[in-house]
């Protein structure tokens, strides 16, 4: 057997930095057969034993067991025996060019820093992103440059701006954005105006702050200003994602015809007549566990931010608070992680009840804010989904042609033929033991070998 050149080197040690140059010399007309893993197709099936998956020009061109999938002449054959193979995981819920080390500026967002936070979404075996909005003008280059394969890093939609209120959500205490990165209507016929602009970028997705962060603002968006922006989305095709916290909001924008929960409900159960009116409008629901969990976490379990897995994603500046005993104390007892754990318990709960109800459940972490960092937030999301009782397997399908679904894209998330070949390569089965996840060995992305293992990953 003769191994892919650029396969050698994502597997090697080499650092992340080097491989994209190298991996884009490969000849991608060729066809590249990665034989003998254990094969995670994404779509909630029993993973293939011993399968064959053939890529040619960046898509899969067959996949299945090594009895039924034949190598075809000439290929250039990689032997993964003992490794597992499943879709690169889909993001429904991020941020880019918000935080940098530990602070939140508009000066963030600009191409070298998010082009690298895109590069560490990829390494941690996350290919495909949503910035559900607090996008710049810059974002539609960046989606086209990443779209087409021209730059390096995670594919990336996006929901533009989004529609806030003033001095209320988005808050500018926690997220100091510029002012061309939200629209805070204050009537009807702005909330029009915002999303025709915004349609007329060709947004992905419209986003809404619907949430007082727990009473903490004085105001919420006026149900006659997101009705306004709600109807003028669908009127453009656009899909509307609302951003809330309580049942009560979620509600409120179910009725309005919202299509996208974009956080799980937090402050009751959910009931009867919630889970109704989603599937009325046959409703995606977000949970974004790890967003709760990222203010406690750190404090409550030092040793999460102390495993390499976590630790080669952080900055230097973020290393030292979250090594600092009395940063640790102070978060541990502070009133807001008390409340973040039971909202937490919460949504794993209401995460529970919609998927045996049968809701369509999106992935997301809402990673790019806070303390939840590109990659590692979505597999702590993962770990909390199986704690609050899915399966690996369930979770995984979620996190690959769930989250592919929700974003209406028939190209990825699964691995079948005609399918863009954008997979991990894992040294362990993380449908036996979800923690397996972490065990990267090699992330391909669109047919190319783009990072090896996590080891070898270097922060930017």
């Amino acid at each position: 057997m003769r191994a892919v050149s650029a396969v050698a080197l994502a597997m090697s040690g080499l650092l992340l930095s080097d491989i994209p140059a190298q991996a884009q010399n490969k000849d991608a007309s060729k066809a590249v057969v990665l034989k003998g893993a254990t094969l995670i197709d994404g779509l909630g099936g029993k993973p293939i034993a011993d399968s064959v998956l053939v890529i040619k020009d960046g898509r899969i061109s067959a996949a299945g067991d090594a009895k039924s999938v034949k190598v075809p002449a000439g290929a250039e054959v990689v032997d993964l025996k003992g490794k597992t193979i499943m879709p690169g995981m889909i993001s429904n819920h991020s941020h880019i060019g918000i935080v940098k080390g530990l602070k939140a500026s508009p000066d963030n967002y600009n191409r070298e820093y998010i082009l690298s936070q895109l590069r560490q979404w990829e390494a941690y075996g996350v290919t495909t992103i949503t910035s559900l909005g607090l996008n710049a003008a810059e974002f539609y280059d960046l989606r086209a440059d990443l779209h087409s394969g021209k730059a390096p890093g995670a594919d990336i939609f996006g929901a533009d701006r989004g529609i806030g209120v003033a001095l209320g959500a988005p808050p500018v205490a926690i997220v100091p954005v510029g002012p061309s990165q939200v629209y805070r209507p204050d009537t009807p016929d702005a909330a029009r105006e915002a999303i025709k602009e915004m349609a007329g970028r060709k947004t992905d997705l419209v986003k809404i702050w619907l949430d007082d962060f727990g009473k903490l603002l004085p105001v919420k968006v006026k149900p006659e200003v997101y009705g306004a922006a709600v109807d003028e989305s669908h009127k453009n095709k656009l899909r509307v994602a609302f951003h809330i916290n309580d049942l009560e909001d979620a509600q409120a924008a179910l009725k309005a015809g919202g299509d996208i929960i974009a956080h799980g409900i937090r402050d009751k159960e959910v009931d009867g007549p919630t889970i109704d009116l989603m599937k009325k409008r046959a409703a995606w629901y977000v949970p974004t566990l790890a967003l709760d969990d990222s203010n406690f976490i750190f404090a409550d379990k030092p040793k999460v931010a102390a495993d390499p897995f976590v630790n080669r994603a952080l900055d230097p500046v973020v290393k030292t608070q979250l090594e600092d005993p009395a940063w640790q104390q102070k978060v541990h007892d502070a009133p807001g992680s008390e409340r973040a754990r039971k909202a937490l318990a919460m949504n794993q709960k209401n995460l529970m009840t919609l998927y045996k109800a049968g809701i369509n459940i999106g992935f997301g972490s809402d990673s790019g804010v806070g303390l939840r960092f590109p990659g590692v937030a979505e597999h702590r999301e993962l770990d909390l989904m199986v704690e609050a009782g899915l399966t690996p397997l369930q979770a995984l399908t979620i996190a690959t042609s769930g989250a592919a679904k929700l974003l209406k894209l028939d190209d990825r998330g699964v691995l079948r033929a005609g399918k863009l070949a954008d997979l991990v390569v894992l040294d362990a089965d993380p449908t036996t033991d979800i923690s397996n996840a972490h065990k990267i060995s090699a992330v391909w992305h669109r047919g190319r070998p783009v990072a090896g293992s996590i080891a070898t990953f270097a922060q930017r």
